[in-house]
């Protein structure tokens, strides 16, 4: 399967250090990006089904690197169907989990913690809304369990350790010894961090989190209620954790972050999630509206969506969120809507809009001609052969 898009106005990398592309021509063959240039690359494959992007912006597709799911596309959290679908006209073309704690009747013994991971992790891997990439089956730590149940879940193909806290483990002591098993064979670890959100968890301080040492520090901007600014210093400047922050969280406790890393040079520790559905909801744009916000906080609207899509990636090791050969296609496109002061998408963003999200692509396939949720552009991308 080949694809070409042409005529692209601005082309954002999702590499934070390199996050802008001077090119406007992408070729995709066999679900990967395979050359991405100017006028050549389009006259290297006449023929080819081609996308004519009008002048819009084309990124990597974002990845929400902090989502609750459940079983399929519903959330008894919220009693609402069909929002990870919504999530994705968002422009989401990855979501993580980072623990499915609404499931009804969660087993919260080693054997049902792991054969739930297992079971969910495969569920979503066999079908998911759109086609789009849902990681979950993330496990919930549980007292008890062992190195030999990480083995097994490895071969099963489940990589993920859900909010540490969200189970029966919840102190470094616990954690730190399973953490380190985790990794050994290949997980990434998600680390509630913060105050409480949900009867069961638990406080967790910049100590915790550091002595524990996970993957990611999560929503150290409150899921909802945040640890101090002097807390979420700490796990910045004494350790390499990554850093999220949630548009369910503190807003002025994100505000403080971005500054921090900004000041320090650390722009590529920030990743982006979601922390839906809990009991703010769930917000089908919040990644772009993370993107915005971001921006308005000083980060550069294509370095904020760096944080969106190839920082995630490379936290936890996914060949996605960035625009280069080799990587998988997936990929969306973004112009100012209707009534922006911005010209383009990255303009509006620095304004504040939340742009409009039209053709968006995963593996090379079109799965999205036009966002429902967001609000139109003043230009449509069109196929033309």
């Amino acid at each position: 399967m080949e694809l070409l898009i042409t005529n692209i106005g601005k082309l954002v990398s999702g590499d934070i250090n390199n996050p802008l592309l001077d090119a406007d021509t992408i070729y995709i063959k066999d679900g990967k990006f395979a050359e991405i240039g100017k006028k050549e690359v389009a006259d290297a494959h006449p023929g080819v089904q081609t996308l004519d992007a009008k002048g819009v912006t084309v990124a990597p597709g974002l990845i929400d690197s902090h989502c609750h799911p459940c079983a399929g596309d519903y959330t008894f959290r919220q009693k609402a169907a069909d929002f990870l679908e919504s999530e994705i006209h968002g422009g989401c073309t990855t979501l993580i989990s980072a623990g499915e704690p609404h499931f009804p009747g969660r087993p919260t013994d080693p054997a049902g913690a792991k054969a739930q991971a297992i079971f969910l992790s495969k569920s979503f891997r066999n079908k998911s809304p759109l086609g789009a990439k849902v990681h979950g089956g993330a496990l919930i730590l549980e007292k008890g369990l062992t190195e030999k149940d990480f083995e097994e879940m490895e071969k099963e193909g489940v990589w993920l350790v859900g909010e540490i806290g969200l189970g029966s483990v919840k102190s470094p002591d616990d954690a730190a010894p399973l953490v380190e098993i985790a990794k050994r064979h290949g997980f990434k670890v998600h680390m509630h961090t913060g105050g409480t959100s949900i009867p069961g968890s638990s406080t967790v301080t910049a100590d915790d989190v550091i002595r524990t040492n996970p993957t990611v520090a999560s929503h150290c901007n409150g899921g909802p209620t945040a640890v101090s600014v002097k807390e979420v210093d700490r796990i910045i400047s004494e350790s390499d954790i990554a850093v999220e922050i949630v548009q369910c969280g503190n807003y002025r406790v994100a505000k403080h972050i971005y500054e921090r890393v900004l000041e320090l040079g650390k722009e590529d520790r920030i990743i982006f999630g979601n922390d839906a559905p809990s009991g703010t909801g769930f917000v089908s744009l919040g990644i772009l509206r993370n993107v915005c916000y971001a921006s308005l906080c000083g980060v550069v609207p294509e370095k904020a969506l760096a944080m969106a899509s190839g920082n995630t990636a490379r936290t936890f090791g996914l060949n996605t969120g960035i625009i280069a050969v080799g990587k998988e296609a997936d990929l969306i496109c973004l112009d100012a809507p209707m009534g922006s002061v911005g010209s383009d998408a990255l303009e509006a963003i620095d304004a504040g809009d939340i742009p409009a999200v039209t053709y968006i692509i995963v593996d090379g396939k079109v799965i999205v001609t036009k966002s429902r949720n967001t609000p139109p552009g003043n230009r449509m991308p069109e196929f033309v052969q």
